[in-house]
């Protein structure tokens, strides 16, 4: 079992269950959610989206509305693994 790491003040609407469900997946080590921004383009529901290999894992970008932030996860998952994982525990953690 993993660990989430809260390290800011402020995050998207609903990604922090989102990625506690996620952080309990086998072979996931550490969650961190890391800088917020804004982007130009919409995104009408929360998304979390696989960006590029790390060292030790993966870095994500979530979306929701004109709004985006990266998620680090270490992992000794390979991608495929990963995303199904995501897929998973998105509706694991909308239901909280």
């Amino acid at each position: 079992m993993g660990r989430l790491v809260k390290t800011h003040s402020s995050y998207i609407e609903g990604l922090i269950d989102w990625l506690d469900s996620l952080s309990k997946e086998k072979g996931i080590q550490t969650v961190t959610p890391g800088v917020i921004g804004r982007t130009k383009g919409r995104s009408s529901e929360l998304r979390l989206k696989i960006s590029t290999r790390i060292t030790g894992g993966y870095k994500l970008i979530a979306r929701k509305g004109n709004t985006f932030q990266e998620v680090f996860i270490l992992t000794n998952l390979d991608e495929v693994n990963l995303q199904q994982a995501l897929i998973r525990n998105r509706k694991k953690g909308s239901k909280r």
